[in-house]
């Protein structure tokens, strides 16, 4: 039967605790972009990594949030349920990657992120309807992740950045 975590069920399950993003998952409203503006800080100490570094970090928390969320999928009873946002953390991280930190590549990052992440253009929402489990999860975050960062690679090439 589908359920909604409670705050302490986080303290006490690893699992929940990372697929529901620290708890910011658990926000009634947007908890996509809530998760998104939790994983601001982990960005910005992401950014300060040498590269080589910063996608290690990325590769482990893809294969990490593969089992997390199809582990928290299991247990709450719903595939993607809305509060796992894991999938919007490493999305997120994936899209900053080529940008330093700046309050306008933050901002320009953040905004573009979430709008392919909600809209999910192709083929974004094919991913989102179509793979399963905790690769689904992942995936369609991981698209959003990729197509922004190339965005936000050409604006800086453009010097929009």
């Amino acid at each position: 039967m589908p359920r909604n975590p409670q705050f302490k069920e986080l303290i006490y399950s690893p699992t929940l605790l990372l697929a529901f993003g620290f708890g910011s998952g658990l926000v009634n409203k947007a908890p996509g972009t809530a998760g998104t503006l939790t994983a601001i800080p982990f960005w910005y100490l992401l950014s300060n990594l040498s590269l080589a570094t910063y996608i290690m970090i990325i590769y482990l928390a893809v294969v990490t949030g593969i089992i997390v969320c199809e582990k928290a999928s299991t247990e709450v009873g719903v595939q993607d349920h809305g509060g796992i946002v894991w999938d919007e953390f490493v999305g997120f991280w994936i899209a900053m990657c080529p940008v330093s930190p700046s309050v306008s590549n933050l901002v320009v990052g953040f905004v573009l992120f979430r709008a392919l992440d909600i809209l999910k253009p192709w083929p974004i929402n094919w991913l989102d309807q179509n793979i399963h489990g905790g690769f689904g999860i992942m995936l369609d975050d991981i698209v959003a992740g990729l197509v922004t960062a190339l965005f936000m690679a050409m604006l800086i090439n453009l010097e929009f950045l």
